[in-house]
């Protein structure tokens, strides 16, 4: 287990729902990994870089609805700005995304 952390300390994580609407290669990533475009509602579309090649081809995300979080600062991969941080459950080489088990509005809090 990870350090302790006060409840407060996980209500600053902003977890939400997206649905991804777009899926690209990324050649120039360190590790395999696709771009995503994905739409948070109210929040608008943000993009992320996410390291999901093993489990996912680019068909069976388009329109996966997901858990990101949303309030991090954006980040520089390569040649591209992540705005975003995909959730998953890593499993050695394989990271299993998480999502709402029924469709939700995007953009819907996860906490």
């Amino acid at each position: 287990m990870s350090d302790t952390i006060k409840f407060e300390d996980f209500t600053k994580v902003d977890l939400r729902v997206g649905t991804i609407l777009e899926v690209n290669g990324f050649p120039e990533a360190r590790q395999p990994a696709y771009q995503l475009k994905i739409d948070f509602g109210d929040l608008g579309i943000k993009k992320t870089s996410a390291q999901i090649t093993t489990l996912y081809n680019k068909e069976q995300l388009l329109q996966r609805q997901i858990v990101a979080v949303v309030n991090f600062p954006k980040k520089q991969i390569a040649n591209f700005m992540s705005e975003c941080l995909v959730l998953g459950a890593v499993n050695g080489k394989d990271v299993i995304l998480l999502n709402p088990e029924h469709k939700v509005p995007n953009g819907t809090i996860v906490s």
